[in-house]
């Protein structure tokens, strides 16, 4: 950035750093980042972490991650991150751990960002491989398939409390760059030397030295699990710390490699071996202006005078001394190719393929060949019109105006006709308000002049010089008013087309120039000064303003700007480079159309001695030769020229003929490939399948997808123990199934007898994958809960049984008395639902009261099949029950799904945190599976429906195409099925636990469908449609049959819908009657719960509770169903709308079985439960091959 201490004098502090050949890493040469490099960023706070699935896996020590986890304090983990209070000072972690720059760290003041992408574009790759290649000189040089690009952004540390004295905070900036191949992982940390600002951050009271180095965490042993190795590549000293911008392993100062983990064999982290670093360069000493002198700008002077340009000694590049460009503006920002160490052997397809390579003794460089120029990199046909296109954005106060014009991505087409210097530029959409004050400024176009300039003997334009990739900012000043305005531009090279690509950025101000004025502009000269990899110009331009009245006012404004660009050291080119060249600029023209809302600009331009010298009056140097547009003009004796064609073109050079090199060489392209003809050129194309190989230039055939879990190639571990997930393209993910632990690909048994899973007065039975509970002889229960015989207080079934059985003097587990009917109870007391007498042989059905149910008696000693009839509304749970350990509830909010513990019936506030982050995502329905300990969720913003494990497993989606807006969701846990609702498709849909066998139930007579439940031990299924104009709730089998009405009249807004399996009641709330109702499905009467109720969305039914989200109380609700009040109340942290809710059982409820639960009912596919028994459905899709339908 170019500062002023005083009106037309320059600072020349801030380009001291220009001068010298500065081997350290400045942001500039960070990998990209930003909104502008497609990033995400983490939510500005202190300790927020972000989990990034990942589409290639990384290896790390031992281990391979599909997902990682992005964390404020400087460190990317393999698992989510414990509390910032179990690691900060005390590392290890038991996690895995990449720690950059590790320490308490904060971004809640809006300056500091964290920013991350994954990122397999070639240029990024390319950059990759160029500091692993150069950090491993000895080893074979390795190509990255893949890469993850995380950058800490002016961080500051984490203050408990604002420091108030003023004082600006120190921040750090770093770089962590995860580049993987097929069978490795490197990490490549980057650390600007202005970008280490602080060394230590306050944690618990003292300074504590930051961290950085990688730790595996915890690693499970046979019997105990212990701690990993551990990689530290600072000490407790800050001197280390700070060397991280000051040495290297890698040969370029501040960066630093590390091969971090192989497959399938690891040893140890590896650290780069390349540590000496060669001198730098002394600082020019600069006394009364330095080296180079400008002359003040004076603004009545007519043009700026050079009093002594004195140019800087060329100095031959050094081995191991890659160039680096430094340019003190943190917004210019520009990816360029930089020459590296190497030979052309590994390196030649860098070059264009109109180039040829060439070594030296210290490096490669590329040289365009005859016919053709530019750098090498981007070589040119001699002759040819170049075209260049971008956008341009921009904040511009115009005169006096307070309020900016701002715009955004205008196009900006450009063409040059080179071989006469003339530039046509264009800009599109520009406003009323701003474009006819833009006219004089023919500095957003000169620079593009410069590029192709008509060339004078001996001297260069710039594309000859520096290529099509450079960065570019000019400080404009209007006189008299003072105005300034900002260009700053990016020209990155060329396209497909072979057309050059710029963005452009204005900001600033400029003085207003009335509608219907005409701009007349004088021509000008410009000095450019070229050093090894910047180049520095200003100049002075007066133009006439030209009002619709007719009279006219003389005004000028002046300009500096720099160029900045990455030269090759090792060649010739830049020490033959003139250290000053003079542009001459003439006939511009400018033009705003108002009513296309167009800026044009076009001018002549020249490049040629500084001194003037002697006017050429050969045509080819004045432009007046009479060459076709794609000729060459050639200088002969005197004024004597010839015309020649360009490259690409035939004809006698006054006409020229776009040659068709793919019809007269139809083989140009190599197999697999199409030929395209464009003018002066061709492209080739890959056929469908194929994609060009490292060289460029062949086309490969491209790895097609595999789905390896289907073709049993994966390296999961057995099925018994893991599982595995097709995650598209050729990628998957393994799973350890619920009782396992482990990363997916090596699972071991979990003993969960160790985790006194079961009641204290129970005995624990490890198995493979489960667990067994039972209670001890003299207690009752089901092992979670167990209950003396003695204590505990009989039920209804229990007391008669045992007053018959007393009566008799028999034992309970003694013989029956003949004659006389004694009721059998189960585990818990209740009245088994069949229920047989033994001397008659007559077996009937019961209610949970004991009570026949008329019609179900059989006479010839058969069981029937019983359903429990439910009670009516009131019955309360028994006080005698307690609750299993474990239960809780879920409930999701925009990006993530969070439980709340249950303690009996009590919400364990204190212990609720979030189970799944799920950044981006709007979440709205939420189910679980007891068996599997799965939950299950609706998404919207990318529409899918998707799956993880509550103990930790990784997020899979299972059903991602033919969705629109799923919403509610629920699961059968007995038939291995989950169900859900589509309100803008308007039909409800069922399919596998695993997102297969799909198939519509109902589509016709919906508008709004959202909440739905299953209550899969009597087969049926509930749903609820709010739509305004007629909200009702209904019900069919859960095979989509018998639909029919249950409520319709005095509803609003119906969201929310839960069934209760243990009381048999339907439960709803409203959020347009602001009521909570429940009914029995089987009879006709309803009952008001509660009122009152303001925004309900989700609600969930547990024992003798109700729990409801609210909108627009931002909360968690608890309601007492029998009192008829609420209870309890939970706000979460992280105020936002609560959507789905759900209790999520330690273990599925006793008796949680229907026809489905064993053998799939027999079926071939789907078996769907109904009341009288089960349907085997058919899948809508193709995989219904060899499918049976029928009834039972």
């Amino acid at each position: 950035t170019m500062s002023w201490v005083k009106p037309g004098w320059l600072l020349w502090a801030s380009f001291v750093g220009l001068m010298a050949s500065v081997q350290s890493v400045r942001r500039l040469e960070f990998f990209a980042f930003g909104p502008s490099a497609g990033d995400q960023s983490l939510d500005s706070g202190n300790d927020q972490t972000h989990r990034l699935s990942l589409s290639n896996s990384v290896f790390f020590y031992d281990g391979t991650f599909d997902s990682i986890f992005i964390n404020t304090n400087g460190f990317v983990a393999t698992a989510e991150p414990t509390r910032e209070s179990t690691y900060l000072g005390k590392m290890p972690p038991k996690f895995g751990m990449i720690a950059a720059l590790q320490g308490d760290l904060d971004t809640s003041d809006g300056l500091g960002r964290v920013f991350f992408r994954q990122d397999s574009s070639p240029d990024v790759l390319r950059r990759a491989a160029e500091h692993i290649n150069r950090a491993f000189p000895k080893d074979d040089e390795v190509n990255p398939t893949a890469a993850v690009v995380i950058t800490w952004v002016d961080v500051a540390a984490h203050e408990p409390q604002t420091r108030g004295d003023g004082i600006e905070k120190k921040r750090n900036t770093f770089q962590l760059v995860l580049a993987s191949l097929e069978t490795a992982s490197y990490a490549i940390l980057l650390y600007a030397r202005d970008g280490v600002q602080f060394l230590s951050t306050p944690i618990g009271g003292s300074d504590v030295i930051m961290h950085s180095g990688f730790s595996q965490g915890l690693v499970q042993g046979f019997l105990f699990s212990s701690q990993g190795q551990y990689y530290r590549t600072s000490t407790d000293d800050e001197t280390s710390v700070r060397a991280l911008a000051e040495e290297t392993n890698s040969g370029m100062r501040g960066v630093w490699v590390y091969e971090i983990g192989t497959s399938p064999h690891f040893s140890n982290i590896a650290p780069g071996e390349v540590t000496d670093l060669p001198p730098e360069a002394p600082l020019p000493v600069l006394e009364h202006g330095g080296q180079q002198k400008y002359a003040p700008i004076d603004p009545d002077a007519e043009q700026i005078e050079v009093l002594e340009i004195l140019p800087l000694p060329y100095q031959p590049h050094q081995p191991q001394n890659p160039e680096v460009v430094v340019v003190d503006d943190p917004e210019i920002n520009v990816d360029v190719f930089s020459y590296n160490l190497g030979t052309c052997a590994n390196n030649r397809n860098k070059c264009s393929q109109f180039a040829d390579c060439r070594d030296y003794a210290s490096g490669f460089c590329c040289h365009c060949r005859p016919g053709y120029y530019g750098n090498g990199l981007q070589c040119v046909a001699e002759g040819k019109p170049q075209r260049m296109n971008g956008k341009v954005n921009g904040r511009v106060f115009v005169g006096n105006s307070q309020s900016p014009v701002e715009f955004s991505s205008k196009d900006l087409h450009s063409y040059v006709v080179v071989n006469d210097g003339r530039s046509y530029v264009a800009i599109s959409d520009i406003p009323d308000a701003l474009g006819p004050s833009l006219m004089p400024l023919s500095a957003i176009s000169g620079v593009i002049g410069w590029a192709f300039a008509l060339e004078q003997p001996g001297f260069k334009n710039g594309f000859s010089l520096i290529g099509g990739e450079f960065a570019r900012q000019a400080e404009v000043t209007f006189l008299p008013g003072n105005e300034k305005l900002t260009i700053r531009q990016e020209f990155k090279g060329t396209d497909e087309q072979d057309h050059l690509v710029v963005t452009t950025t204005l900001n600033g101000q400029v003085p207003e120039v009335p509608p219907g004025t005409s701009i007349q502009s004088e021509p000008y000269t410009e000095i450019y000064q070229y050093n090894s990899n910047l180049i520095t110009s200003s100049s002075t331009q007066n133009y006439k303003l030209i009002f619709p009245e007719g009279t006219s006012e003389n005004r000028r404004f002046q300009w500096r700007q720099t160029i900045s660009f990455q030269g090759c050291q090792h060649g010739e080119v830049l020490r033959d480079m003139k250290p000053t060249q003079l542009l001459s600029v003439d006939q511009v023209f400018a033009l705003y159309d108002a009513p296309n809302q167009l800026l044009r600009l076009a001018m002549s331009n020249k490049i040629g001695d500084v001194n003037g010298g002697e006017p050429e009056e050969n045509p080819c140097f004045t432009g007046r030769h009479g060459c076709d547009t794609n000729a060459i003009c050639r200088p002969s004796q005197g004024n004597e020229f010839s015309c020649q064609c360009a490259s690409g073109f035939n004809g006698d050079g006054r006409t020229c003929y776009d040659i068709d090199e793919c019809r007269e060489n139809p083989q140009i392209c190599g197999p697999n490939s199409i030929c395209n003809n464009q003018p002066g050129t061709f492209r080739c194309e890959c056929d469908e399948g194929y994609q060009f190989g490292i060289d460029g230039r062949t086309c490969i055939e491209v790895d097609r997808p595999v789905n390896h879990c289907e073709e049993g190639t994966h390296n999961c571990d057995i099925p018994e123990r893991a599982q595995c997930s097709y995650n598209g393209g050729s990628s998957y993910i393994c799973t350890c199934l619920p009782g396992f632990a482990g990363g997916g690909r090596s699972c071991r048994d979990i003993d969960e007898c160790q985790q006194s899973r079961c009641h204290q007065n129970a005995l624990c039975t490890n198995t493979q994958g489960s667990f067994i509970c039972q209670c001890r002889p003299g207690y009752s229960g089901d092992g979670f809960y167990c209950s003396s015989d003695s204590e505990r207080t009989k039920t209804q079934c229990e007391d008669i049984r045992d007053r018959l059985l007393g009566q008799t003097s028999f034992n309970p587990r003694g013989p029956r008395p003949v004659g006389q009917f004694i009721p059998e109870c189960d585990e818990n007391g209740d009245y088994r639902p069949v229920q047989c007498f033994t001397s008659t042989g007559q077996c009937w059905c019961v209610d949970r009261n004991g009570q026949e149910i008329p019609g179900t008696r059989t006479d010839d000693g058969s069981q029937p099949y019983c359903n429990t009839v439910a009670p009516p509304v009131g019955p309360r749970p028994r006080p005698d029950v307690v609750l299993p350990p474990g239960t809780h509830l879920l409930f999701a909010q925009s990006g993530r799904i969070d439980h709340i513990p249950l303690e009996a019936y009590n919400m364990q506030k204190q212990d609720a945190k979030a189970v799944l982050h799920l950044p981006g995502k709007v979440v709205i329905g939420v189910a679980y599976d007891c068996m599997e300990k799965m939950i299950y969720w609706t998404e919207i913003s990318s529409p899918s429906i998707s799956k993880a494990s509550i103990n930790g497993g990784e997020p899979t989606a299972i059903i991602t195409s033919d969705l629109s807006s799923p919403e509610g969701i629920a699961v059968d846990h007995m038939g291995r099925t989950m169900f859900w609702t589509d309100s803008i498709a308007d039909r409800i849909e069922v399919a596998s636990l695993d997102g297969t066998q799909r198939r519509v139930l109902i589509d016709t007579d919906l508008v709004n469908p959202r909440a739905i439940v299953t209550d899969p031990i009597n087969g049926n299924l509930y749903w609820a449609d709010w739509n305004r104009e007629a909200p009702k709730i209904e019900t069919s089998y859960m095979d989509g049959s018998n639909r029919r009405l249950l409520v319709q009249s005095e509803l609003g807004l119906p969201n929310a819908l839960t069934y209760d399996s243990q009381s048999s009641l339907l439960c709803w709330a409203d959020a347009g009657t602001h009521k909570m109702e429940c009914m029995n499905p089987g009879q006709a009467q309803r009952s008001t719960v509660l009122e009152g109720l303001q925004y309900p969305f989700g609600i969930t039914a547990f024992g003798k509770n109700l729990y409801y989200t609210d909108w627009q109380r931002d909360a968690v609700v608890e309601v007492d169903q029998y009192a008829g009040k609420e209870s309890d109340e939970f706000q979460p942290q992280k105020r936002a709308n609560l959507y789905g809710i759900t209790t999520a059982y330690a273990q599925c409820l006793p008796g949680s079985q229907n026809y489905c639960s064993v053998n799939n009912g027999g079926c071939t596919h789907l078996c769907l439960a109904t009341p009288r028994g089960r349907s085997c459905k058919c899948p809508d899709s193709g995989a219904s091959v060899g499918c049976v339908e029928r009834e039972y």
